[in-house]
């Protein structure tokens, strides 16, 4: 049986008094369209299989000041790196007016580095699972599980000898993060979701940007409801994203490592990272019919500035152009 993740009660009591949806929701355009309600729905006797890709390419540019004529020896630094993760989501209870439990089980995860062949710790989330409790609108409300499961990845990532101090080798967790702590952001950042959206109208959240080396930062999205396509599955919702440099990140997203500690490879070297430009964009089809994501992409690139210790040459500027995917698995 399925069941529609909304509120009846507050629907209908809005309609009664006439509420107006919300200002927080910025019309851009077609505003005459028809309201949709985008809600996340589960089917209790199916799961639902995702596989997640993120890829980025990096660019290290030694002597971002010279010209090629002027530079001694070739000054670019070129690598990339490749992230895959196949999850399953199983409904465990399903609440259709409160917090409905979901069991995610990890079935596979794989890293790829053009420099680097060493197995990443992000990869010994393979063969587990956690539970998380998510509400109606697709707002996930209890991170415990996943949370104190990232943390211990997280000390995986450490080599064991420890004579040297605390030394952390380079891993794509900020990746399983990226995929896993904001499913359903685009519908659950909705304001007032109940009174549903038009195509045309815009709304603003956060994502995480998950990067090399050590860093803490986020892009503000701003979602956008273009049109109700029709398919063989479904009604699709295309809702496009575009992407810009926030000036913080929440402090409730999760930190795989504690305690001090120092990073093995080139980003242990450099240090003093700058964000100096965020850019991109990306789409999502949601199945309103059905309740869930049927895929999205997002590609965005990012510019920053590093500083060398002891001033030694010049600040390096490091472009990564990074892409996050995610598909709906058919059985």
């Amino acid at each position: 049986m399925r069941h529609k993740l909304i509120i009846i009660a507050i629907l209908f009591i809005s309609i009664l008094t006439g509420c107006l949806p919300s200002d927080s929701v910025k019309k851009t355009a077609n505003t005459n369209g028809k309201t949709e309600l985008l809600t996340v729905d589960f089917n209790d006797t199916r799961p639902l299989r995702y596989k997640f890709v993120s890829t980025r390419d990096i660019t290290i540019d030694w002597e971002p000041s010279k010209t090629t004529a002027e530079q001694i020896r070739p000054s670019l630094s070129k690598f990339s790196e490749s992230f895959e993760l196949v999850v399953t989501y199983t409904p465990v209870e399903i609440k259709p007016y409160g917090l409905s439990t979901i069991e995610a089980a990890c079935e596979s995860v794989k890293v790829r580095r053009s420099d680097n062949p060493k197995q990443d710790a992000v990869e010994n989330f393979a063969g587990k699972t956690y539970r998380f409790k998510v509400g109606p609108t697709g707002k996930i409300e209890d991170y415990t599980e996943p949370d104190k499961l990232i943390k211990e990845i997280g000390q995986t990532a450490f080599r064991p000898d420890t004579s040297r101090g605390r030394i952390k080798e380079p891993d794509m967790i900020a990746d399983f993060i990226a995929s896993q702590w904001f499913l359903w952001d685009s519908v659950s950042s909705i304001p007032n979701a109940s009174e549903g959206v038009r195509p045309g109208q815009s709304w603003q959240s956060k994502l995480s940007v998950p990067t090399p080396m050590i860093m803490r930062k986020a892009r503000d999205v701003t979602y956008t409801l273009e049109e109700i396509r029709d398919s063989e599955k479904g009604r699709l919702a295309v809702i496009s994203s575009s992407y810009s440099p926030a000036e913080t990140a929440p402090q409730s997203w999760p930190i795989p490592y504690t305690g001090r500690f120092q990073m093995s490879g080139r980003f242990g070297f450099l240090g003093n990272y700058q964000l100096l430009d965020l850019t991109g964009s990306g789409e999502e089809l949601f199945n309103v019919t059905l309740g869930r994501t049927e895929q999205y992409t997002q590609h965005y690139e990012l510019l920053l500035q590093a500083s060398i210790p002891l001033g030694i040459g010049e600040n390096p500027k490091i472009t990564i152009t990074q892409n996050l995917t995610m598909d709906l698995l058919e059985d």
